[in-house]
C-alpha cells in the first residue's frame, strides 16, 4: 500500500522537474522574463542572464538527488551525506518562499509562492522522515 509519505519525495522531484522545464524555456529565449528574477525583464531573458537559469537546473537536479536518497529511494553513495545535505535543501526552499512573498513581481509571486511551499512542505517533511 502506498502512503503519501511515499508520494512526498516524487512530489518534491515533480515539481522541481516542472521548474527545470520553466527554466530551460527561458534559456531557448521563451518571453517570460517578467515572471522570474524579480520581473526585471520583459521578454526574453538577455543571454548573459540566461547563466542563471543553467544554474538553477542543475542546483534543483542536485536537489532531486538528495531528496532522493534521503527517502531511500535511489543515489545509494548518497545516502551517508544526505541527513545533512536535505537541509540545505529545505533552507534553500525556505529561502525562495521569502523571496517570493519579497518579489515586486505579482505575476511571479502568483506562480511561483504555491510551488515553493510545496517543496518546502515536502522537503521538509522528507528530512523529518
Amino acid at each position: 500500500m502506498i502512503c503519501a509519505k511515499d508520494l512526498t519525495p516524487a512530489l518534491f522531484c515533480l515539481l522541481a522537474l516542472g521548474v527545470c522545464l520553466f527554466q530551460v524555456a527561458l534559456i531557448c529565449g521563451a518571453p517570460w522574463g517578467e515572471i522570474t528574477l524579480g520581473g526585471r525583464w520583459r521578454g526574453a531573458l538577455p543571454w548573459r542572464v540566461r547563466l542563471i537559469p543553467l544554474l538553477s537546473i542543475l542546483l534543483l537536479l542536485a536537489f532531486c538527488g538528495v531528496v532522493w536518497a534521503r527517502a531511500g529511494l535511489g543515489f545509494a553513495s548518497w545516502q551517508g551525506v544526505s541527513g545533512s545535505l536535505i537541509w540545505v535543501v529545505v533552507g534553500y526552499t525556505a529561502l525562495g518562499v521569502l523571496v517570493h512573498i519579497a518579489t515586486p513581481s505579482p505575476r511571479e509571486r502568483r506562480i511561483w509562492l504555491p510551488v515553493l511551499l510545496l517543496m518546502l512542505a515536502s522537503s521538509g517533511s522528507v528530512a523529518l522522515s
